[in-house]
């Protein structure tokens, strides 16, 4: 596929990993969006010349616009691959963050995606054949204890991407789902988990991410987790729910999620 591609949390994570990613794809633009400019335009220079960026927060009621007029004046209005990777999380137990905490979580992890895709999707359409790449979690099939807002918002994004995909297959816009479990970065070394061998295989990069955002995108791919060993995790939901949730109840799963560091709203995405 060549033609543009736009992706969303793009200063860090998952996101920077995909840009630089599509930089080995036959594409004649590369849209970083993401709130922190400094980073855009680093990222942007490593890319390459074919990399543009737009700073822009997508919770903000303007920026689906933003974006397709960016698109509409830099790209001649063309769109091939939209990568919906923006996303974050604020921990908290619903009776300690409540409904607030599900509220901010929702609006950035899964209406923002939504309301960008309703801006982009006559572009995706238009440029058929098409793709949409929406980055979930593990989460958003297993819940732990503290992450109910994260995986709700994830939870949402998987079940709409399975809609979307439905309704788009006569138009030939794809959409693929990608869930990542936990993914060691900068901010998340993951340091508690890598150091086992028992639970290092639960642990993957960014760059084995941006592949499986390529495979599913580019690749039309319907979904992958990553590492792929969490998809017994997520089978293992629907077959054995009661061991699952005594599993994620003990203190072995919030260990998880404390020492992986794995909430924090810095970064514009990192996918647990």
């Amino acid at each position: 596929m060549s033609g543009v591609a736009v992706v969303t949390g793009a200063s860090s994570g998952i996101g920077a990993a995909t840009a630089r990613r599509l930089a080995a794809e036959p594409l004649e633009r590369i849209v970083l969006v993401a709130r922190r400019e400094d980073r855009l335009r680093q990222l942007a220079a490593e890319v390459g010349p074919r990399a543009g960026w737009l700073a822009v927060d997508l919770t903000a009621p303007e920026a689906p616009v933003q974006v397709r007029e960016h698109l509409q004046r830099e790209c001649d209005g063309r769109l091939d691959l939209l990568v919906n990777n923006a996303g974050s999380s604020w921990r908290a137990r619903f009776a300690d963050g409540g409904w607030e905490n599900v509220r901010r979580t929702m609006e950035l992890n899964f209406d923002a995606q939504v309301r960008l895709t309703e801006a982009l999707l006559p572009l995706l359409r238009a440029c058929a054949p098409s793709a949409i790449v929406n980055v979930a979690s593990v989460a958003g099939r297993v819940s732990r204890a503290g992450t109910g807002a994260y995986s709700a918002s994830k939870a949402a994004l998987a079940a709409w991407s399975d809609a979307l995909a439905a309704e788009e297959a006569g138009s030939g816009v794809h959409v693929g789902l990608v869930l990542p479990g936990f993914i060691a970065t900068e901010g998340f070394p993951a340091a508690e988990l890598t150091e086992r061998a028992a639970t290092r295989r639960l642990v993957s990069s960014a760059d084995v991410a941006a592949d499986a955002i390529v495979a599913a995108g580019l690749g039309r791919r319907a979904e992958r987790f990553v590492p792929r060993p969490w998809a017994l995790a997520a089978s293992l939901r629907v077959l054995a729910p009661g061991l699952i949730r005594r599993l994620m109840a003990g203190g072995s799963a919030s260990a998880l999620t404390t020492r992986t560091g794995a909430e924090r709203r810095d970064a514009d995405h990192e996918a647990q």
